[in-house]
């Protein structure tokens, strides 16, 4: 059955001529009753009687067009809900988000929602392994984090930008005016750190290892802003990606000194799954 055939019937009842609704159509006689007979066969059982030049519903025909036309219209909701998608009038996004990307998200958000203001967007902070695992099981369309070294082969890596790894202080401290800071240095100060999961507590930990430095870790937490609320005080430092810290956290970031001490920014999405509309329009707002 075709949502042509569907087409013809209705036109077909509503004038209860096929000559008429032929000529509506903008098709011929032959091929309308060619196409209701098709139907009629698939269906098991006549939808019209036939008398002379004239047809009549039969009481088939007449509980079949119920359905026909709900059918009809239920076709041209889909189309018109289909072409909203495709001009982002409305829609879903579901966006992964380490803390660490929050400043770029938050930018691209802006000016997308702006744009786009009828597409939902719904945002799940969470570590990179977090996200991956959402990621795979599709529970977001991207995700936006940090690179961690081995890359699964059922995703995408788009690489963003760079951003330089740095010790964290409060302005209280006596780092104002170092440009600087090695890791043998830091191995002397108190620090606070992301819990195991995060990434970003991944590559220091091998950073200070393949040094042979032992740092002395006496906090680590699970919530980043937090984290920023401890080092403010300033009883502790902490280590993140530059772009972690943003000037309303009213905090120093010191670069720090040392080889591949720099962390790649990536969004990463599954290879062979379909992207949105609203997905690939977005992606255009991180780059700008």
């Amino acid at each position: 059955m075709e949502l042509r055939q569907i087409r013809y019937f209705l036109k077909a009842k509503e004038l209860l001529n096929f000559t008429e609704a032929a000529s509506h159509l903008y098709i011929s006689q032959s091929t309308l009753s060619q196409q209701i007979k098709q139907l009629e066969d698939e269906l098991g059982i006549p939808l019209f009687n036939r008398i002379g030049k004239r047809i009549v519903l039969t009481e088939a025909g007449a509980v079949f067009s119920e359905y026909a036309e709900k059918s009809l219209l239920k076709s041209q909701e889909g189309f018109l809900a289909l072409r909203d998608l495709k001009e982002l009038k409305n829609g879903e996004l579901t966006i992964g988000v380490t803390y660490g990307m929050r400043s770029t998200l938050i930018e691209a958000l802006i000016r997308f929602s702006i744009q786009y203001p009828g597409v939902r967007v719904n945002i799940v902070f969470g570590t990179t392994s977090e996200l991956i695992e959402k990621l795979s099981h599709l529970e977001v369309d991207f995700a936006l984090t940090f690179a961690t070294g081995a890359q699964e082969k059922i995703f995408n890596y788009i690489p963003l930008f760079t951003s330089p790894m740095t010790l964290v202080a409060s302005k209280k401290s006596d780092f104002k005016n170092k440009e600087s800071i090695t890791l043998k240095e830091i191995t002397e100060l108190p620090l606070a750190l992301p819990t195991k999961g995060y990434s970003t507590t991944k590559f220091v930990t091998e950073a200070f290892e393949s040094n042979k430095l032992s740092p002395q870790i006496l906090i680590e937490i699970n919530d980043i802003p937090t984290l920023l609320e401890l080092t403010k005080s300033g009883n502790w430092f902490t280590i993140l990606a530059q772009t972690t810290v943003t000037e309303k956290d009213d905090l120093l970031t010191i670069p720090i000194k040392g080889k591949n001490m720099i962390r790649t920014a990536m969004r990463i999405s599954l290879k062979d799954a379909y992207e949105k509309k609203a997905m690939t329009v977005f992606y255009t707002y991180l780059n700008m």
